[in-house]
């Protein structure tokens, strides 16, 4: 098993940036895919990102392709979602999701496939 903590949240101004992070326990954090996704209220949640456990396959929702970059540092057990050029449509909790893979290389991109979840940490864009 494995537990994610998300930080980094916060209120930025639209153009800004923030950097999220994802600790995870655990001594096999490089086995676990990590995936990044959003709520905003009244809306379901949604996939944003995500990056093999290898680090090296990552994919993008469109809304966040060129402004968001996903990645992972298994040294420190710890992923991150750096987000600039954020907007006011990018107002939401964000989550952080870790499944375990069979391949070092594959990445999720739905809900159901990820069965570990932090607890959330918002991110507001003011215009």
């Amino acid at each position: 098993q494995v537990q994610l903590v998300e930080s980094g949240g916060g209120l930025v101004q639209a153009g800004g940036s923030l950097r999220l992070s994802c600790a995870a326990s655990g001594r096999t954090f490089s086995r676990y895919a990590l995936g990044w996704f959003r709520q905003a209220p009244g809306k379901e949640r949604e996939f944003v990102a995500a990056i093999s456990g290898s680090g090296g396959s990552t994919y993008y929702a469109d809304s966040v392709k060129g402004r968001f970059t996903v990645s992972r540092d298994s040294a420190k057990n710890t992923g991150y979602l750096q987000m600039n050029s954020l907007k006011p449509e990018d107002t939401a909790v964000y989550y952080c999701a870790a499944e375990i893979t069979r391949s070092l290389g594959v990445w999720y991109s739905r809900l159901s496939e990820y069965d570990y979840w932090g607890q959330g940490t918002q991110v507001t864009v003011s215009s």
